[in-house]
């Protein structure tokens, strides 16, 4: 008895060892082949691939797979394929059958699910052995997985000839189309291929391969899967040729993908194919364009507002010449030079904050801050000019003193609570250049920036709230919300892009002005020092478009500048896009302010000509206007007086709008309507502190460089005083010599010696003015 039982324990140990050896049997993982980096638009179509590593086109699995290829794959191998749990006993029988028949192997009879096994085992040397482990590993996978997941399984991993595995990655080389898109006669030629995957060489093996596809038709045409007109037309199909080349719609963005850890995955992006195509077309039209200067690389990146997800993504230039020009560089990745793009948001900021109102004037003249000189494009000066204004035309010199007066230090913080991620220097590294391209961004950060505002002043009317919808990882959607209400308020934001729509569009490109006469669009141009950058970003309530023109090594070009090289893909690309509204105006966060109607500061109590307009809501911290000033006349109203020099009840006070000499110096010029002040009367001289003229040029502190001419003869350098009085005379000083005299035209040209002096101007009246500054040598 108790021999028995040690039996039957035997027995059971066995049977129990024998069952985990069965559940044991199949690796977790079938198969750990690398495979393509795929990346698909929004609707499955295919943008772009990337071989596997081995180098084997080879798609990741696939969810499931076409109906047409599983009737023609199962008819041809596998007829009982829902009928058998992994070993079709049937099949097994007539297989071994036939090839006793025959004296040779002509048929076998592994199920697919036996050949998934197979598969992964990389079809070792068949024996018996083998087959048993492929029989115990098929049972045991029938019972892990679902006949769907299996015949997937299969499907993605089956070879095609080649380096081609798996149905997808054959369809595209062979017919180049996903497979949902198959006819019979492809399901079927692909159906036929991994039981012979040399049949697919072109000009060899062609009638067996016709033989093969052609006999799996008429099976299905005999089950009934195909009707007979059906049946005949796929007959005259012809065979897959040599293999098509993958799509390349967007190479630049799986590029980014496989650095951001999808290589080897299906990425489903937002791309919109249709659109993608139309600005790879436009940036190969302008290409053609720009490289008649020299200039071989563009971008441009359009994102939706609403959502925030990215429509197109031009990383630059397609072309079959990867190292040629740097066309495999992506650009939106790309850290540049950012010219003058970041000046709406410093006007925004200032507005946020109440500093000016949007039509306050700003000074526009020369200008030397601590040696750093700013130029405006032209290389000219208004004087005075309105903030908004000063955006539409991108003056540097105006945002330079605005940027002194703001803060850098602020304004750098500001940036990258924006989401500015290039800023990886302290503030001082990139002092008052900021403005102008002093710091490096990526048409990814900028887009996104303006994206959110956009976005910000969408939502506002939505939920009378911020609410950032992003997708950069480091921001919370509570984070940004605070930062765009300490920032950038509705207000601000709406007043920003009301200022950026007025720009000044390109001239060479006339398209523009029918563009703009069917809807509005907010947009800023930049060009980097040394024209190396050109920048285009615009948006709507619905797009943001941002472009950028240029060399990806960062060789400049004499014409290469927003205006002309950017501007016009930008404008060429939302020809494409339907964006009929504009952004309604944020009024709770508004409000209604009396402003000065020359001055565009707050109405002082000097002010006579007043307006009412919409400001942003913190308008009453800004100033009051600082121009208009009351100004004592004689009775003639010719001459100013002063209560030393004239009776009080003989004056006439009037309120006038008079600026600072030096602004006055340039704003006259180009203002015929403005009115100097009437000089003071003779005998009312002695008593004048008022100033009557700034020395415009050298600054105090000016480090100045004096060339050598071509005649090998000492250069001279030009100082100049902007006096309120043209006609009065003005006499110049350097040290204590006397170096000359000037009138109307008050410009000087001398050639001090190299060293520290003093520059002394006196005019007439005995107003005077001293600056220190220093001729340095090399």
């Amino acid at each position: 008895m108790k021999r028995r039982s040690k039996i039957y324990l035997g027995i059971l140990t066995l049977l129990l060892f024998l069952l985990l050896l069965f559940w044991f049997s199949l690796p977790s993982n079938l198969f750990k082949d690398p495979t393509s980096t795929i990346l698909e638009d929004k609707k499955g179509e295919l943008l772009a691939a990337k071989i596997a590593s081995d180098g084997q086109w080879r798609f990741p699995v696939s969810d499931s797979v076409p109906n047409k290829f599983v009737t023609s794959i199962l008819t041809f191998e596998d007829k009982n394929f829902y009928n058998h749990i992994g070993i079709d006993f049937l099949s097994i029988g007539n297989s071994a059958w036939q090839n006793i028949k025959s004296g040779r192997i002509v048929r076998g009879g592994s199920t697919l699910t036996m050949q998934v096994i197979r598969l992964s085992r990389k079809n070792k040397k068949r024996s018996f052995l083998e087959k048993l482990i492929e029989i115990t590993q098929a049972l045991r996978l029938e019972l892990t997985l679902s006949k769907k997941e299996i015949l997937t399984l299969y499907a993605s991993n089956a070879p095609f000839g080649g380096n081609v595995v798996g149905l997808e990655a054959a369809s595209w080389r062979y017919f180049n189309a996903p497979s949902s898109q198959l006819s019979w006669a492809e399901a079927a030629a692909l159906a036929v291929l991994p039981n012979s995957p040399a049949l697919i060489f072109p000009g060899k093996n062609e009638v067996i391969f016709l033989k093969k596809r052609n006999r799996l038709l008429k099976s299905l045409y005999e089950n009934g899967y195909l009707d007979n007109i059906s049946y005949n037309l796929a007959l005259k199909e012809p065979l897959p040729g040599r293999p098509y080349a993958l799509p390349i719609v967007a190479p630049h963005l799986l590029a980014y993908s496989e650095k951001k850890g999808m290589k080897g995955k299906r990425i489903i992006s937002t791309i919109n194919i249709h659109l993608q195509k139309t600005v790879n077309k436009i940036l190969a039209r302008h290409q053609e364009r720009l490289s008649a200067n020299g200039v071989y690389n563009a971008a441009a990146l359009i994102l939706d507002v609403k959502t925030g997800k990215v429509l197109t993504y031009g990383g630059n230039i397609l072309s079959d010449k990867i190292d040629d020009h740097g066309y495999s560089v992506d650009i939106i990745q790309a850290r540049r030079s950012t010219g003058s793009i970041l000046k709406p948001l410093l006007f925004g900021m200032l507005l946020t904050e109440g500093k000016l109102l949007n039509t306050s004037l700003v000074a526009d003249i020369p200008t030397l801050i601590g040696g750093y000189a700013p130029k405006n494009y032209f290389l000219t000066y208004d004087g005075a000019v309105a903030f908004k204004q000063s955006i539409a035309r991108s003056l540097n010199v105006p945002a330079v003193r605005i940027l002194q007066e703001y803060g850098v230090e602020k304004f750098h913080h500001n940036l990258k609570k924006l989401g500015v991620t290039t800023l990886n220097k302290p503030h001082t590294h990139y002092g008052l250049s900021l403005i102008l391209g002093g710091a490096e961004g990526t048409l990814w950060d900028l887009a996104g920036i303006y994206r959110n505002m956009a976005s910000s002043l969408n939502d506002y009317h939505l939920i009378h709230k911020f609410r950032l919808k992003t997708e950069k990882p480091s921001f919370t959607s509570e984070q940004a919300k605070q930062n765009y209400c300490t920032v950038l308020d509705a207000g601000s934001i709406w007043l920003t892009f009301e200022a950026m729509n007025e720009v000044s569009r390109p001239e060479e490109d006339a398209s523009w002005r029918d563009f703009s006469s069917a809807y509005k669009i907010a947009w800023k141009t930049g060009t980097s020092y040394g024209n190396r950058d050109a920048w285009a970003i615009g948006c709507t309530p619905q797009y943001v478009v941002a472009v950028w023109a240029g060399n990806a090594d960062g060789e400049g070009r004499p014409d290469l500048t927003g205006i002309g090289s950017a501007a016009p893909i930008l404008f060429d690309i939302f020809k494409h896009l339907k964006s009929p509204q504009w952004f309604l105006q944020p009024f709770n966060e508004m409000t209604q302010t009396e402003v000065c109607l020359k001055s565009g500061f707050k109405a002082g109590e000097n002010c006579e000509e007043r307006i009412i307009q919409w400001t942003q809501k913190a308008a009453h911290l800004s100033g009051l206007c600082p121009y208009h000033k009351l100004i004592h006349l004689d009775e003639t109203e010719q001459y100013r007086v002063s209560g030393e020099c004239e009776s009080v009840r003989n004056m006439h006070t009037k309120a006038l709008f008079v600026l600072p000499p030096a602004m006055e110096y340039y704003f006259k010029n180009k203002n015929a309507s403005y009115k100097t002040l009437p000089p003071y009367r003779e005998d009312c001289m002695a008593y004048v502190t008022n100033r009557s003229f700034e020395i415009l040029y050298p600054s105090h502190g000016s480090k100045i460089f004096i060339p050598i001419e071509i005649d090998e003869r000492k250069g001279k350098t030009v100082f100049e005083v902007a006096h309120r009085n043209p006609g009065k005379e003005v006499f110049w000083y350097i040290d204590s010599s006397y170096v000359g005299s000037t009138k109307d035209f008050h410009q000087l040209a001398v050639n001090p010696e190299p060293g520290e002096h003093y520059l002394t101007v006196t005019d007439r009246d005995g107003e005077s003015k001293r600056v220190k500054f220093e001729v340095i040598e090399r």
